[in-house]
């Protein structure tokens, strides 16, 4: 039967592949995008391999945040300010892939629908952050009242 605890479990396992799968990218990228970077981006290579490392910066965060954030709701620490500090900080790293995607936009276009889906993102998670803001807030309350 699934439940909280697989569910925790499993989405751990998923932080730790996107992890390893960021690294794998980040190790073969020269040499990954090569021939596709010749035939699509003829001189841009540098350009996008540097848009590929800049963005490995703010993915890596994430996902160390994602992995801590699941940590603390592992052990019961679910409405506390540390997780609204995580939340923040995801959503500000979500910020700053948009921001280099649509930097990246200037030399290849498709760049603009990534820095989108990562604005976009970087909202739904700031939105979420104030959910979790309020709950902490709420419980302070209901903790400190008799």
């Amino acid at each position: 039967m699934w439940d909280d605890k697989k569910s925790l479990l499993f989405s751990k396992c998923c932080v730790v592949l996107f992890m390893s799968l960021l690294i794998v990218c980040a190790i073969f990228a020269p040499g990954g995008f090569g021939i596709w970077l010749t035939h699509v981006l003829e001189n841009k290579k540098t350009y996008f391999l540097t848009t590929v490392y800049l963005g490995t910066i703010p993915a890596a965060a994430i996902l160390v945040l994602l992995f801590v954030l699941l940590q603390r709701i592992g052990e019961g620490q679910v409405f506390v300010r540390k997780n609204v500090e995580c939340l923040r900080y995801i959503s500000w790293c979500c910020f700053a892939g948009a921001a280099i995607s649509f930097a990246s936009s200037f030399y290849w276009i498709p760049w603009f629908a990534l820095g989108v889906a990562a604005a976009f993102m970087g909202l739904i998670v700031r939105v979420l952050k104030n959910i979790v803001a309020k709950a902490v807030s709420l419980q302070d309350d209901a903790d400190h009242t008799i």
